[in-house]
């Protein structure tokens, strides 16, 4: 395969092939810069030079989780001396935290509490609402939405009824990591198969719900694995429309039993981080929008992967415990509005206030 005549058939107009992704994902050397600008020039052409970001906040109710995914710093059991499980009141603090911050989406990011039902989360959903009137609500991935209904001994296209009607807003495409089941028994084998990821997204699509997507790079998976995940996703969106959002997230290892096992050394690297931003413009035509999320790989690599086909930075968040606990620096929290301003005067681009859904405030 050859980059240039890749690179020229995709801003031709052409749509690209598996293979084409995963030969992209394998370059080195001052490829990288070709793809990278390619990117940035089909980012250009679809979405014009706003950076965008939503005011939000991250709250994690809880650290204690069913799975303890391999790929994961933050899970605890029920046992461990620093698990925790916020008590109702300390919940309605960190929501009134929220509220005081004026944001304008909330992000119920926990472990998957083994105890909880459908109506542990339709209880967050209302406690959202009744303590943050007008919030948008962004929760509940297809994994923790599967246990729930299997707990409560429903089905999952219940479940997504019941908790649209408590007033969530849209669904987490996390759980997907990488949607190749060879890697998912390595890396969080008691998380859903990738058919039943996908099941549940449409299922969502179907009930008129909204949901981001994600793919959870650097850890066990080769180039080809990575190019089969864009592809599943692809395929989805075009069937259902249901993605506002790609977010590539860069594996970080410090903490993780997969570093723990001695089954990785190292987290994704710069040249990836770059790459999965670059190869995802190119790649998911049928997506406005590649966020690059700042609190994995930085600020200043931020501005980078910007300037190779990210369009977004995701929210001012407030707190990021699961990044922290893989081993993120300290100050990785909060990005203001102010800083993300510099950055993009730095780069001669325009940084514009957002919605979950992407309407422009």
């Amino acid at each position: 395969m050859n980059v240039n005549t890749i690179l020229s058939d995709v801003l031709s107009g052409a749509r690209m092939t598996e293979e084409e992704a995963a030969f992209l994902f394998s370059l080195k050397g001052r490829d990288v810069w070709k793809v990278a600008d390619a990117a940035d020039e089909l980012r250009e052409r679809k979405v014009g030079d706003a950076v965008t970001y939503v005011r939000n906040m991250n709250i994690h109710l809880t650290n204690i989780c069913k799975n303890r995914c391999g790929l994961c710093g933050f899970g605890r059991k029920p046992t461990e001396p620093d698990a925790f499980c916020f008590t109702d009141e300390e919940f309605r603090e960190h929501c009134r935290d929220a509220l005081s911050k004026n944001v304008t989406e909330v992000c119920y990011l926990a472990g998957i509490h083994p105890a909880f039902t459908i109506e542990n989360y339709e209880n967050i959903i209302r406690t959202f609402h009744e303590v943050i009137p007008g919030v948008h609500v962004h929760g509940c991935s297809p994994d923790e939405i599967l246990y729930a209904a299997e707990r409560s001994g429903i089905t999952t296209k219940e479940a997504l009824i019941r908790l649209k009607e408590a007033g969530l807003g849209s669904v987490q495409g996390t759980a997907a990591e990488i949607l190749v089941d060879r890697v998912r028994k390595i890396i969080c084998e008691k998380k859903l198969p990738t058919a039943e990821w996908v099941r549940i997204i449409r299922e969502a699509a179907d009930l008129g719900f909204k949901a981001t997507s994600t793919i959870m790079y650097g850890s066990v998976e080769t180039d080809a694995e990575r190019a089969e995940h864009l592809r599943i996703l692809r395929d989805l969106q075009d069937e259902t429309h249901v993605f506002e959002e790609l977010v590539p997230l860069s594996f970080l290892h410090k903490n993780t039993p997969l570093e723990q096992a001695g089954i990785v050394s190292h987290g994704a690297t710069g040249r990836q981080d770059v790459l999965l931003v670059a190869v995802s413009r190119l790649f998911m035509d049928n997506v406005n929008n590649i966020q690059v999320p700042w609190s994995k790989i930085g600020q200043k690599m931020t501005e980078v992967c910007l300037m190779a086909g990210g369009n977004d930075v995701g929210g001012t968040m407030f707190v990021d415990s699961l990044s922290r606990e893989a081993g993120t620096a300290e100050g990785t929290d909060y990005f203001s509005p102010e800083d993300m301003q510099i950055m993009c005067e730095d780069m001669g681009r325009v940084l514009k206030q957002r919605d979950t859904l992407y309407h422009i405030l």
